[in-house]
């Protein structure tokens, strides 16, 4: 008598893929024509006139006064610091 092979099925064991990271994250350089918008010192938006990063960077800052939000113009390295409407 032949004896059967001693087979044990194992269990598959799953784990959760982990949660996708969000990926947005800061320009590392300043833009060499337009102009950027900078929050907290952190550029993070590029636009091609002033008047689309003004619009933008007032948005932003009626929504949320606390925080320091500038326009950067790469023509002529400067900042132009937004201030809250009426202030």
């Amino acid at each position: 008598m032949q004896r059967k092979p001693n087979m044990r099925v194992r269990k598959q064991q799953f784990t959760p893929a982990p949660a996708q990271r969000r990926t947005t994250r800061a320009t590392p350089e300043a833009p060499t024509s337009g102009y950027a918008l900078v929050v907290d010192r952190q550029m993070k938006s590029e636009f091609k006139t002033h008047d689309a990063a003004l619009s933008h960077a007032q948005s932003l800052k009626r929504r949320y006064p606390a925080l320091q939000v500038q326009i950067f113009d790469a023509e002529k390295k400067r900042f132009e610091r937004i201030e809250p409407a009426g202030v």
